[in-house]
């Protein structure tokens, strides 16, 4: 069970308030002995989501913080809490709640400092709890000073964003963005930077650019940083927005294309007004993905330890969710979230067979030896 704390409005419009993800085995047909098979700490763990902001405040400042946190440990003890999974930590503007982050290695000062999570680490291996991190691989602040580099062009920084010239309109000659994409948050998802004289990509705010994928420096980079909280003891990360972190490449031209109409508003702002193939659930997603389960497998060979997990966030249909579990070659996420059922749920025509229809989407799907898990 996953306890999901906040009053955070989602990326994609869905409100974080009080939902669950139940978790259980996945089901088979096939006749078993009576072998028992050890589960995983994982895979009978109950998980419970910080919102660190309104969690606790350890010093009357009106704002949660880790100590505050560290100090609730043994309550969340008693609760059966197996995990905390804190909402992001890092150094951040604030713009979208800690979202855009400007420094990936180092804890909001509001929050506390490496010494206080230090604390908290100890404390939580001393209750035998673990802690789970928010990971935000998509993109960062503007602010961050990997974004500041790539404006200014500085050597090794060039590509770090997705960058692009833009089009010229026929009739006026003015420039225009490179495609039709819609971001999250209404409007354009190309936002035009002065300095570069070029347009960067942004699926979410205009403070939050987006990270090139396509460039091996960056994937090495967000390698680290996933190390870098591994080596300060985390147990593992839930990863946030992964649909959108890669996005259809130019054509032949360098030219992007435009997304088709959905169909579904007349609100040509909102990102429902067109369809989100060219910019969400794209295949390289999936290899980014096992590439991270790599990162923790390794990390434990390495060091020892128990698993190191790995939860991604992911909107889309079965088909797609159910290969982020991996291949028969190659493991991917320990758990992919399940957004289905609640979508159903939430749904005006909700019934009692489109509840059935959900549920036998996921499990009909769910690879062999999987856990399945239902967002709440």
């Amino acid at each position: 069970v996953i306890n999901m704390q906040g009053t955070r409005l989602d990326h994609f419009g869905l409100l974080v308030c009080g939902l669950v993800i139940l978790a259980h085995p996945s089901w088979s047909c096939e006749t078993t002995t009576s072998t028992t098979v050890t589960k995983d700490w994982w895979e009978n763990a109950q998980f419970y989501q910080i919102y660190p902001r309104s969690f606790m405040d350890s010093d009357g400042d009106g704002i949660g913080d880790l100590n505050g946190i560290t100090s609730k440990l043994e309550y969340l003890k008693d609760l059966g809490v197996t995990a905390a999974w804190l909402s992001p930590i890092f150094t951040s503007p604030m713009v979208d709640f800690g979202y855009d982050i400007s420094d990936f290695f180092d804890i909001q000062p509001e929050y506390g400092t490496l010494d206080d999570f230090r604390a908290l680490i100890k404390r939580a291996n001393e209750l035998d709890l673990k802690i789970i991190l928010d990971f935000v691989p998509n993109h960062s602040s503007d602010e961050n000073s990997w974004f500041v580099k790539s404006v200014n062009r500085e050597k090794g920084y060039e590509d770090y964003y997705v960058w692009h010239d833009g089009r010229v309109n026929a009739t006026t000659g003015g420039r225009e963005p490179p495609s039709n994409w819609l971001q999250a948050f209404r409007g354009s998802a190309w936002e035009w930077n002065e300095k570069r004289q070029q347009y960067y990509l942004h699926q979410f705010a205009v403070q939050q650019a987006d990270l090139n994928y396509r460039n091996p420096l960056v994937v090495e980079q967000m390698k680290r940083v996933l190390r870098y909280w591994l080596d300060l003891g985390v147990a593992g990360f839930r990863c946030d927005a992964v649909p959108v972190l890669f996005e259809i490449e130019p054509d032949a031209d360098g030219q992007y294309a435009d997304e088709e109409l959905s169909g579904l508003t007349d609100d040509v702002d909102d990102r429902k007004y067109l369809k989100s193939d060219l910019i969400e659930n794209r295949p390289e997603t999936i290899d980014m993905a096992y590439q991270w389960r790599v990162v923790m497998d390794d990390y434990q060979r390495i060091h020892g330890g128990e698993t190191r997990v790995l939860l991604i966030e992911t909107y889309a249909p079965p088909a797609y969710t159910m290969q982020f579990y991996g291949n028969r070659s190659t493991a991917g996420a320990h758990l992919p979230f399940n957004f289905n059922l609640i979508t159903v749920l939430a749904s005006d025509g909700v019934s009692a067979g489109s509840i059935k229809t959900a549920v036998d989407n996921w499990l009909d799907n769910l690879p062999a030896g999987r856990t399945a898990n239902w967002v709440m």
